[in-house]
C-alpha cells in the first residue's frame, strides 16, 4: 500500500477528475491497476493559483492523504518521489476489534443512557451476544424531536425528554461534529465512523478533517444504531429513569428504576453509566451511594452569531457559497491580560442558536446545524475556562456536586432576565462594548435565531465579571483575526454553561470501574462526557467502546 500525503487538488476536482489527476501525478497509465481510499481531506483556504500558468481567480485547494494500492509498488513510488510528492509504502492498519469471550455473564449488563458513549458501548456488547439492556429516561429520537420543537414554540419544557435528554443524547441536537483530538491508536475512532456511515451518516466523514454528520441526519442514524443493538439481542427501555443502585459488598447488583411512575429493580452486576453532563440528580444519587467523584474544570460563555455569507467571505474569499466547499468554519482563542483564557467552541455554520434547558425556569443555549449548514447565520459558543475555585463559593450547599449548583444559578439568572418566559437575553456585541444594555431599537441587520424568543437585555448583569471582561477585551481581537467578528449588530445569546461535566465520576485506569468501597471492584463503569471522560461525539463514542472492551475482557 502506498500512503501519499499532501496531495493538492482544486476544491472541484473529483469523481473520474480526481482519478485522472491521481494517476497523471502518479504516472501511471489508465490501464495500470490502481484502486485508491481517501484518507483524509482538509480545506487549504489561502487562495493560490497553484501554477503561473493557470488563468482566472485564485482558488482554495483542498489537500488530501490518499492510500493507493496498485501493481509494481517499488517503481510507482520512486516515480512519484522524483515528481516531488510525498508517498511511501505502508502497512495497512488492523481494523479495531473487540476482544473474544469465552463466557457468557449470568445476568444481562444494563447501559444507562443512549448518548454516543451508551449506544456504541451496548452495540459492542450486543456484537458479543451479551444481549444488554439499555435505559433510557427520554423519549425515542422520533418523540423527542418533537417534544424539542414543541419546547422551542410554545415553551412546554418536558423535563424527561428535551435536548439534553434522549436518544441520541445532546450531540443530536448539535452541528453532529464527528472529528476528535484524542490519540486513537486501537482505531476505534474508525469503526464509530464506519458505524455511522451504515446507518445513514454521509460516507465523507470516512476522511474529512473536520467532518460532521448534521442533527438531520445524525438523528436518523441515532435510530438506525438503536435498531441495529435490537436486532443483536439487545433491549430498549425508553422513559424509564435510574432512581437508585443496589449496592451489595461494594459491588454492583442491581438498579431501581421508574417506568410511567411505577419503581421496579433491574438484576445486574455490569453497570455502564452514559448518563451525560446534565443528568444533576443522578449525580446527587451517586454522591448519596458514595460513589467516588471529583470536582473539575469547565468551561461558561454566551453563543454568537453572524451571517452566515460575511464569515464564508472571510474565509473563502471570492469562492465563498462554492458548492464544494460549504459553509466555512472558524477556530479561534484569546489568552487576557488577567489570566484568562477566551475561546470559540462547537462552531455551527450555517446553523441556529438552540433552547437547551432540561430543567424548569432555566436557560441554557447550544448551538445546532443541520447536514447542509445552509442557514442564515453560523454562531459558536464564546467561553472562558474556570476551574473548581472559581465555584468553591457553592461547596456547602453543592460539596463534589458546587459546579451543578452553580450553573444551576446561572441558568436561573438567564431565565429572569429574559423575562421568567423561557426567552433567552440577547445582547449586541457594540452595546456589549459600550456597557449599555441593548433595546429592540438597538438591534442591527443580523437577526437573532434562537429557536425560543428572546429579549433584548445587559447580559453583564448575569455573567461574572471575568466572562464580561474577557469578551470585552477579547472581541476586538477576534475581529482582527475575521473581519466583522466585532461588529456592533453581531448578537450575544445567554448562557452557554453546559459545555462539559462539572465533575468527574473517578474510574480505575487498569479496570475502568468506579470505587464504592475502596479497593473493591465495583462492576460500575463510568463513561462518556457525564462521567468527565470525553468531549464529543467520538471521543464519547469511543470511551463507550473502551469500556465495553474492559468488561469483555472480563470474560475471557
Amino acid at each position: 500500500m502506498i500512503r501519499i500525503t499532501e496531495l493538492t487538488f482544486p476544491v472541484s476536482c473529483r469523481g473520474k477528475d480526481f482519478e485522472d489527476a491521481l494517476r497523471q501525478k502518479l504516472g501511471i497509465s489508465a490501464l495500470h491497476p490502481m484502486t485508491y481510499t481517501i484518507v483524509r481531506r482538509s480545506v487549504d483556504a489561502r487562495v493560490h493559483r497553484g501554477s503561473a500558468r493557470q488563468k482566472g481567480p485564485a482558488q482554495p485547494h483542498f489537500v488530501y492523504t490518499v492510500d493507493v494500492d496498485c501493481a509494481k509498488e517499488e517503481k510507482v513510488v520512486k516515480r512519484a518521489v522524483k515528481n516531488r510528492l510525498h508517498a511511501q509504502i505502508i502497512q495497512v492498519p488492523a481494523p479495531y476489534q473487540l476482544p473474544d469471550i469465552r463466557k457468557k455473564p449470568d445476568l444481562p449488563p444494563v447501559v444507562v443512557g443512549m448518548g454516543p458513549a451508551g449506544l456504541f458501548c451496548a452495540l459492542a456488547l450486543a456484537k458479543k451476544g451479551l444481549c444488554p439492556i439499555v435505559i433510557e429516561r427520554g423519549q425515542p429520537v422520533e418523540q423527542r424531536r418533537l417534544d424539542t420543537k414543541t419546547f422551542f414554540t410554545s415553551q412546554i419544557l418536558d423535563p424527561e425528554s428535551n435536548v439534553q435528554f434522549g436518544e441520541g443524547g445532546a450531540g443530536a441536537f448539535s452541528d453532529g461534529k464527528v472529528n476528535t483530538l484524542i490519540k486513537d491508536p486501537s482505531h476505534a475512532g474508525h469503526m464509530v465512523m464506519e458505524e455511522f456511515v451504515k446507518a445513514g451518516a454521509p460516507e465523507e466523514i470516512l476522511y474529512d478533517a473536520k467532518p460532521h454528520i448534521g442533527t438531520d441526519r445524525l438523528q436518523t442514524a441515532v435510530k438506525a444504531i438503536r435498531q441495529q443493538i435490537e436486532s443483536l439481542g439487545g433491549t430498549i427501555r425508553f422513559s424509564t429513569r435510574l432512581d437508585d443502585l443496589v449496592v451489595t459488598g461494594g459491588r454492583v447488583s442491581g438498579i431501581v428504576v421508574t417506568h410511567q411512575g411505577k419503581q421496579e429493580t433491574v438484576d445486574t452486576d455490569a453497570l455502564f453509566l452514559a448518563i451525560g453532563h446534565s443528568a444533576r440528580d443522578t449525580f446527587s444519587m451517586l454522591v448519596s451511594r458514595h460513589v467516588y467523584m471529583e470536582e473539575k474544570s469547565f468551561a461558561i460563555g454566551v453563543r454568537i452569531e453572524h451571517p452566515r455569507q460575511m464569515i464564508d467571505r472571510d474565509q473563502y474569499k471570492d469562492f465563498a457559497g462554492s458548492p464544494y466547499l460549504g459553509a466555512a468554519s472558524y477556530k479561534l482563542a484569546y489568552h487576557t491580560s488577567f489570566g484568562r483564557s477566551l475561546y470559540t467552541f462547537c462552531m455551527c455554520p450555517g446553523g441556529y442558536v438552540i433552547a437547551s434547558a432540561s430543567e424548569p425556569d432555566s436557560v441554557v443555549t447550544n448551538g445546532m446545524s443541520n447536514y447542509a449548514r445552509d442557514a442564515e447565520n453560523s454562531n459558536s459558543a464564546l467561553l472562558v475556562g474556570i476551574t473548581p475555585e472559581d465555584y468553591a463559593s457553592y461547596r456547602k450547599a453543592g460539596g463534589v456536586l458546587s459546579g451543578c449548583y452553580f450553573q444551576r444559578d446561572l441558568e436561573q439568572a438567564a431565565f429572569r432576565l429574559g423575562g421568567s418566559t423561557y426567552a433567552a437575553p440577547i445582547q449586541t456585541v457594540g452595546d456589549l462594548l459600550a456597557g449599555k444594555a441593548s433595546t429592540a431599537a438597538s438591534l442591527g441587520d443580523v437577526r437573532p435565531s434562537f429557536t425560543g424568543k428572546v429579549t433584548p437585555s445587559d447580559l453583564t448583569q448575569i455573567l461574572p465579571d471575568y466572562v464580561t471582561r474577557s469578551l470585552r477585551e477579547g472581541l476586538p481581537y477576534f475581529g482582527t483575526k475575521i473581519h466583522g467578528f466585532d461588529r456592533p449588530d453581531a448578537i450575544l445569546t445567554g448562557v452557554e454553561s453546559r459545555s462539559s461535566s462539572p465533575v468527574r465520576i473517578v474510574r480505575d485506569s487498569l479496570t475502568g470501574q468506579a470505587s464504592i468501597l475502596e479497593g473493591c471492584p465495583s462492576g460500575l463503569y463510568p463513561m462518556g462526557e457525564g462521567a468527565g471522560y470525553a468531549g464529543g461525539i467520538t471521543s464519547a463514542a469511543i470511551d463507550g467502546l473502551k469500556m465495553a472492551e474492559l468488561y469483555l475482557k472480563t470474560l475471557q
